[in-house]
């Protein structure tokens, strides 16, 4: 029997992959080895109550200390934020950054690859650091994001990107982060044009992948049946089924979301909920299961992939015990993350609850909050100074930090007000 085994691309795939994560370790740790101390502030750490006129000490790119009465360390370089707020660096959850310039031109989109099953499909390497919409998106504080594949059943891996660097291996800070299933309308195809069908393919999918972990010697001996998908798609599978990597499925409906729930128990999966537009009805259920739910707030347009668009869906999960995530996932749209949680806010969220659901929870559901999401001693020094609350329309932020590095605020729309705001002396009005 023939099967397509992924070959040498799919060996040298991984390896780039392998040593993408090894990089990553190097570029994270060769951090600005500047002292600084932002004084006064009041500061939200997340993973506790905010501290007034507070200080924040930042050495080799970690923070060192948070405190109330934390003594400025000699020499360091002092930042008054007196007035100010102090709050950990945005973390989106779901986006296509780097991946992506104008989502209707195709031309500029790395983020889909043709076929139904793409479990090794990587985005890593079609990541472009020069993409115009990162520091757009670092302007309004977002540092970290969890970018990645879509399209397909199985769309690929996501990865985990600080939004600085010149170079992917700069950029990636975990590799893979997630493997992303669509369980909604738009991969319908991949079942015959049935739901139905979506759960059939998946479920096979998974049993082969196990089935081929088991009997790899079998498979390399041609002594196994035709399996669902190629050797790197199956391979790619094994840390999911294992527990190892969180799946992330896209579903809206409230079928779809139970589907997602009873494939998350029949194969043991980590599952992160992204869409949930009618989660609010299985609010009790996700919470029972520890699934975290990654949510819009901005839109409660009702659609047949979800009737039961409403603004207070973050709220009233958050309210029922879920992990909420927020996120904004249009192109452009991640220099909104934080309007997106102050609209939770608007509809029934808590305030801390709502910064959390944009820093510390979508660490912890990825597994980087050892890391990132919270101003701790010892965390990367990702982090923002505001001019007023994070999760006001009029606030901005006025220092962003990532791996403990100041980050110029310009991008190319600053640059273009820059230019324009003021025209040439002979300029005429025509």
């Amino acid at each position: 029997m023939k099967r397509r085994t992924g070959g040498r691309a799919a060996v040298r795939g991984r390896a780039f992959l392998t040593a993408l994560t090894a990089l990553t370790a190097i570029s994270t740790g060769a951090l600005n080895a500047q002292t600084i101390a932002i004084t006064g502030g009041t500061v939200y750490p997340v993973s506790g109550p905010k501290i007034e006129r507070g200080t924040v000490v930042i050495q080799d790119g970690r923070i060192t200390a948070v405190g109330a009465n934390v003594p400025v360390p000699t020499g360091a370089r002092t930042i008054d934020a007196t007035g100010k707020w102090v709050t950990p660096g945005l973390v989106h959850a779901g986006t296509s950054l780097g991946l992506t310039q104008v989502g209707s031109v195709d031309a500029t989109n790395e983020y889909s690859h043709t076929g139904d099953i793409n479990a090794a499909f990587n985005v890593a390497e079609g990541i472009d650091p020069s993409n115009v919409l990162i520091p757009i998106a670092r302007i309004e504080g977002v540092t970290s994001a969890v970018t990645g594949p879509s399209g397909g059943l199985v769309a690929g891996q996501a990865v985990i990107i600080d939004l600085a660097g010149d170079r992917i291996e700069a950029m990636v800070t975990k590799s893979p982060a997630a493997m992303v299933i669509n369980l909604n309308e738009g991969s319908k195809s991949a079942g015959g044009g049935s739901r139905a069908g979506q759960l059939e393919r998946l479920r096979q999918l998974f049993a082969d992948a196990q089935d081929y972990d088991r009997r790899k010697t079998d498979f390399q001996k041609n002594q196994m049946q035709s399996l669902a998908a190629p050797a790197a798609d199956l391979e790619a599978l094994r840390p999911v089924l294992k527990g190892e990597l969180p799946v992330v499925v896209v579903a809206n409906r409230r079928s779809d979301i139970l589907s997602a729930l009873r494939l998350a128990q029949e194969f043991h999966l980590r599952l992160i909920l992204e869409g949930g537009t009618e989660a609010w009805q299985l609010a009790s259920e996700l919470a029972k299961a520890g699934v975290p739910v990654a949510v819009n707030t901005i839109s409660n347009l009702p659609s047949f992939d979800g009737l039961g668009a409403r603004f207070d869906n973050a709220a009233l999960l958050r309210a029922a015990g879920v992990s909420v995530i927020v996120e904004e996932g249009e192109t452009g749209g991640p220099r909104n993350l934080r309007w997106a949680a102050g609209h939770a806010v608007r509809f029934g969220m808590n305030w801390d609850d709502a910064l959390a659901a944009i820093t510390l929870v979508p660490a912890k559901a990825f597994g980087i909050d050892s890391r990132y999401g919270s101003l701790q001693a010892g965390k990367v020094a990702n982090l923002v100074v505001w001019s007023d609350d994070p999760l006001d329309y009029a606030s901005r932020a006025e220092h962003v930090f990532i791996r403990g590095v100041e980050i110029p605020l310009v991008s190319r729309q600053t640059q273009l007000l820059d230019r324009y705001k003021s025209l040439p002396p002979n300029f005429e009005a025509r």
